[in-house]
Order: structure tokens, then sequence, then C-alpha cells
């Protein structure tokens, strides 16, 4: 499981930063990635990695001010260019079908895949499968704007094979046999319950990922306990005021809500234009006075979120 900032601006695109758009990926563990946010020229920010389109099978938007969404047209039509077969999910506020179909519709452009669309309208879980569960809450934004809580599954515990080696079991189809949890009969007559030889279950990474939002008491039950909190941090603590009137955040707020919910890492990212080179290094040092675990990010880092235990 990684992050891949492909853009960490806020507002219009700049000299070193895109505008916002983030990449989870998950390819050890479903084969997918998840975009969370496509801001213009996302698709070309993608030319720059080793990300393929047609791997990108969600897509979920903060809230929709251009920032954030004016580059779903190109990318889902690139997608369906390169190969893209699979249906693509996007999960955002309902009138994002209507933009991406007029897109669709006006360019005249045909995809080889069928969109699906999942309105976000209250909190609540928004997606589930076999390894991960989505939660979304509502921010305070201008508009209707969401926080996403992505919650991995525990995985099993391993094989004990030492304890196999005791009961004199040879390794092969019958380890994998224990391993899914089978009742295996050997051929002395022995029976053994494979729920006997695997260890404790491991939890699952959590990863949130805070839009643009003032202040609200959701975003910390969405942060509570995340091995990676990514939360927009648009302008300096001095600023707080510039911050709530425009209804965003300052690096302050989100250093207090990491240091409060208990999160592993801090990331900090929608970074107004204003702050380049040093300025950008100022707003760190300042999360870092509340919560050591601090990091801006640049477009293009990538952010390793190793398994636990």
């Amino acid at each position: 499981m990684e992050l891949e900032f492909l853009g960490t601006g806020a507002g219009v695109p700049a000299k070193g930063r895109n505008t916002s758009s983030i990449a989870l990926k998950l390819l050890d563990e479903l084969n997918e990635i998840w975009l969370f946010d496509c801001g213009e020229a996302t698709q070309h920010q993608i030319l720059s990695t080793n990300i393929r389109p047609r791997k990108i099978t969600k897509i979920f938007l903060t809230h929709l001010h251009g920032d954030h969404i004016f580059g779903l047209p190109g990318l889902i039509a690139s997608r369906s260019f390169q190969g893209g077969e699979e249906p693509l999910t996007i999960y955002g506020p309902a009138k994002i079908a209507d933009f991406v179909k007029t897109a669709l519709q006006v360019s005249g452009s045909k995809l080889s895949y069928k969109i699906n669309f999942v309105p976000l309208v209250d909190d609540g879980l928004v997606l589930e499968n076999d390894s991960f569960k989505v939660y979304a809450r509502k921010l305070e934004h201008r508009v209707p704007s969401f926080g996403f809580r992505v919650e991995e599954k525990p995985r099993p515990g391993e094989l004990l094979i030492d304890q196999l080696k005791q009961f004199e079991i040879p390794s092969g189809p019958i380890y994998g046999k224990l391993k899914a949890g089978e009742i295996v009969t050997l051929s002395d007559g022995r029976v053994l319950d494979g729920k006997d030889f695997i260890g404790v279950p491991k939890p699952g990474r959590i990863v949130t990922i805070i839009g643009d939002t003032r202040r609200n008491k959701n975003i910390e039950l969405l942060a509570k306990d995340a091995d990676v909190l990514v939360h927009e941090a648009t302008f300096s603590h001095v600023e707080e005021r510039i911050a709530h009137a425009y209804y965003h955040s300052t690096t302050t707020q989100a250093a207090l809500v990491a240091q409060k919910a208990h999160v592993k890492r801090l990331i900090l990212t929608h970074i107004s234009a204003r702050y380049t080179g040093k300025n950008a290094y100022n707003l760190q040092k300042e999360a870092r006075k509340i919560f050591s675990n601090s990091q801006v990010a640049r477009d293009f880092d990538m952010i390793e979120i190793p398994m636990k235990g």
C-alpha cells in the first residue's frame, strides 16, 4: 500500500505544484489504484509515474470545485484509449454525474467501459469488499465536501509452521488447507483443525484523506488511529482568519487533529501558491511544533504504508 501525490497545490496550478490528486496504490492488495480527487492535468502528472490509467478502478472526490475535478474528462477518455475495459466507479457529491456526462457528450467521447456513479449524501460506509471498507463524512466547505477513511480489514494470521513440525507434518498441500482454516484428516487417522495452527490476525492499516474544510468534528472521527492522515493545510497558522473565511484549514489545525486522533503520520497538502521554497518548509516546521511526524507533501512524493505486526 502506497500513497503517491500527483498534485499538492490549492486553487490553480503552479510551477512546483499541480492541483489536487492523490493515488492510493493497492497493487499488492487488489491490483488496483484508487484516486482521491482529480484536478486539472492529473493525467499529465501520471505520465511521470508508473501508474497505468487502466489500473484506476475508483475515484473518490472530496468536493466539486474545479481544482479537484477538472482533470476527470481527460483522464476518463484516456483510460478508454489505453485499454481500460473494467468499470470505473466515481464517488462524490451528486452533481458529479452531470459534469462527467456533459463533458463526454459535448466532446463526443465514446468509452470502452462503464462508469458507475455513487452519490455521497450522508455520513457512512460507501464501499466494502473482502479487503477494505471506506467511510465518508461531511466536512465544512463552501460546497458539499467529504473526508474519507480507508480501513483495511484484519489479515489472517500466519501459519504456525513450528507447531506443524512438532506434529511431524510434512510441508505440501496439507499446509495450504490448514492455512485456509480447513479440517484435515491425515493418512494415519489424525484430525487437524486449521484454526489451531493459525496465528493471531494482523490489524489492517488505516488511511484518512481530508479535503477542503474548516475545523470540523468529523475530521477527528475519520482520523482516529490512522496510520497516515492526509490533511489540507492551505494556510499558515498566522493566517487562521483567512483560512476560516475561505473555509480552509491551517497547519496548526491539522497538527492538532493528528495529535488528538493519535495518528502515526501527518501529511499536509493543498498548499497555497503563496508558500514556495523556504515558506513551504516553514509550514512543515509549524506543524512539527505540535505533531513531530508531520510532512508537507510535494508533487510525486511517495509514502509507503507498511503492514502492521
